[in-house]
């Protein structure tokens, strides 16, 4: 065989693995040498039978290797059985590379037609990864035809992307010697080709770090580049809470607590308990009495968190507030609980009945005076708590009332109705937020619309058009004005009220965009994806600062700290992630809950995380012992500083969907009572 053979067989293997850029190298190095070496050739014609035959063996036979489907199963299973008889100090590293390959030798196979022997691989060995990645290999399963695997979004997103792999460069070494000396080429080729290798020097990574460690990255994006960008996390200048500070008006003691509890019980006790009835006010009052109390004993150094927090200034032109709202708000500043793992916040849980599977979503207004649902029938419905204990009958929110006559009523005092309905969405409503007074409420739809109401209208006033697709989140800035929305697209959008088209789209997310927080300052919103990152944006540029790696299922729900600090995300498989935005690093996982978290809140001076489930419970986490300890102290712990689990409040059956503290940090939740729960 001559080397113009050779050389035809190497251009078509580069050719069918996709690397151009090797192949066009390739090429024209060849091309350099044919031309300095051509008088040579001419007189030394003999010279190409000189090649070494074993090296043409190798190079004809991975076509050969390539059409075998046996040879996918023999050296997996090789690769399998070497990595798990390593040695211990770098098994755990070793192991990382096993499930992107399961997953790429299953596609291979069902790409080239081999898909009784994919079925047998995936059933083989899919045991050895449901542990970590159920979710995943359930979507899979579905995978029965080469079509599929583009028609498939989850499985196109991973034949188009890379995985990074992180480990030392001891293991990378081992891996491999291990793939030559065996001539591995077809998990050679899988290895090269979907795998990105973050190799570092030193003695391998810690086994609790495995959660951040193999990650899905789109082709192009690396995500140590775009974390090496600045964030500015701090504070608005001249925010309300700088102002209080700055006119030395301190947070009144246990006898401001004791001799003026009026307003906050008042907001408190006009919610009538949905699951205890009467009885729950004086339960109330004696929780509220207990947080007084040890409000007065408790240090003033809670809210420290807050008030040391570096300020920045506005990116985005920013409404005036008006007058008697910044009264309204520093009179609740001025009262605020100070909470701590020694004085938990009173609950107050809204339960929606009678909703027959109906409701997709709840939100409740900043001051716990308006509750929403949004629901499948396209209609959205607020209730207006003052006036939901003057109706007649029992104090709950009914989803639906008995009577059909009773819908074609508006506003709450017709008929029997205890609502407000708000009609216009002609699809599910998955999505609603208040405005930060109350005013306005944002809904959206898998109308691919967000709309705009008045609460004090019960109208409709604006409907903004710009998604492709269903929005499955909205939510209104922490000044008002500007809100943001993520949808099935991909894209997540800034808007402004007062404009009917986006300000800005962020692009980048592998999959849906299930969820969206802005940042304290007003300067970042956040996005959680169903492709299992959480990025962050900056508003101004448009351009993704941090991604945020470790979750192994889609997420669910987010948080910013009132500081603006730190951020938590929840997700479908029950874990919340505590990261540190200026790090992007994730400083403790949270497990405790059985499934999915819909959704987090932080109480007002971020010492406490609410977190709320579809388990039926809401979990309260202590923040402080772990985000207060020094960054020295946690690189050397390697992440092991997890957050204290203060308390667990179950209800009977009713999954949480909503979270919110108050600005006097009472926390509101909301959820519907479900039979089956």
């Amino acid at each position: 065989m001559d080397e113009e053979e050779i050389e035809k067989a190497v251009v078509a293997y580069l050719k069918k693995k996709g690397f151009k850029q090797t192949e066009i190298a390739f090429q024209e190095e060849q091309q350099v040498n044919k031309n300095s070496s051509s008088s040579i050739h001419n007189n030394n014609n003999s010279a190409n039978s000189q090649i070494d035959p074993d090296l043409t063996k190798k190079i004809l036979s991975f076509s050969e290797f390539e059409t075998s489907p046996q040879r996918y199963q023999e050296e997996y299973s090789k690769l399998r059985s070497w990595a798990y008889s390593s040695l211990d100090l770098y098994k755990h590293e070793l192991l990382r590379v096993l499930y992107p390959v399961f997953i790429h030798c299953f596609m291979e196979l069902v790409a080239r037609g081999y898909i009784q022997e994919a079925r047998a691989f995936f059933n083989s060995y899919r045991e050895d990864h449901e542990m970590t990645h159920l979710r995943d290999l359930q979507k899979l399963e579905g995978v029965l035809s080469p079509s599929h695997l583009e028609e498939m979004e989850f499985a196109h997103s991973i034949r188009v992307s890379k995985v990074n792999i992180k480990m030392c460069q001891y293991s990378y070494d081992l891996l491999l010697q291990y793939l030559h000396k065996t001539e591995s080429i077809t998990m050679l080729g899988i290895i090269n080709e979907r795998i990105n290798f973050q190799v570092s020097p030193g003695q391998p990574g810690s086994i609790s770090d495995d959660a951040e460690v193999v990650t899905l990255v789109a082709s192009g994006h690396d995500a140590s580049l775009i974390n090496q960008k600045e964030v500015l996390w701090g504070m608005l200048e001249d925010s309300l809470e700088e102002r209080l500070e700055k006119t030395g008006v301190s947070v009144p003691d246990s006898e401001k607590f004791d001799g003026d509890p009026k307003e906050g019980e008042v907001e408190e006790n006009k919610k009538k308990s949905i699951e205890g009835g009467k009885q729950g006010a004086p339960l109330k009052k004696l929780k509220k009495d207990k947080v007084g109390i040890a409000t007065g004993k408790s240090s003033r150094t809670e809210s420290s968190t807050v008030t040391t927090a570096p300020r920045v200034k506005p990116e985005l032109a920013l409404p005036a507030i008006p007058v008697e709202v910044e009264l309204s708000i520093l009179e609740d500043l001025r009262n605020r609980v100070q909470l701590s793992n020694a004085s938990l916040p009173s609950v107050s849980f809204y339960t929606f009945v009678n909703t027959h599977n109906g409701l997709n979503c709840a939100s409740i207004s900043h001051d716990g005076s308006l509750v929403a649902g949004g629901f499948s029938d396209s209609s959205v419905k607020v209730w207006d708590m003052a006036k939901l204990g003057e109706q007649n009958g029992p104090s709950f929110l009914q989803g639906e009332t008995d009577s059909p006559s009773s819908e074609h009523v508006l506003g709450a005092n017709g008929g029997r109705r205890c609502y407000t309905l708000l009609q216009g969405h002609s699809g599910p409503v998955y999505s609603a937020s208040f405005s930060p007074h109350g005013d306005f409420l944002l809904s959206s739809s898998s109308d691919s619309t967000v709309r705009l109401w008045s609460t004090k209208l019960n109208a409709n006033v604006v409907c903004y058009k710009g998604h492709n697709y269903p929005v499955w989140d909205v939510q209104f800035s922490p000044a008002g004005h500007y809100f943001a929305s993520s949808s099935h697209d991909r894209t997540a959008r800034i808007w402004s009220v007062d404009r009917i088209q986006p300000l800005r789209i962020m692009a980048g997310h592998l999959s849906d965009v299930d969820c969206v927080r802005w940042h304290a300052n007003c300067n970042y919103i956040a996005t959680g994806s169903s492709d299992k990152t959480v990025r962050l944006w900056d508003v101004q540029s448009g351009d993704c600062v941090r991604i945020f790696i470790g979750h192994r299922s889609m997420i669910l729900s987010l948080a910013m700290s009132p500081d603006g600090r730190y951020m938590a995300s929840g997700d479908e498989d029950g874990t919340v992630m505590m990261w540190d935005l200026s790090s992007g690093r994730c400083i403790t996982p949270l497990t405790g809950h059985s499934s999915c978290v819909w959704s987090l809140a932080f109480s007002g001076e971020g010492s406490l995380l609410a977190s709320g489930s579809a388990d039926c419970t809401v979990k309260l986490w202590d923040v402080t012992t772990s985000t207060r300890a020094p960054l020295k102290e946690e690189n050397k712990s390697g992440g092991n500083n997890r957050l204290r689990l203060l308390k667990t409040l179950p209800t009977k059956a009713t999954p949480v969907y909503a979270l919110h503290f108050s600005r006097r940090n009472l926390l509101f939740a909301a959820g519907a009572f479900s039979k089956s729960a």
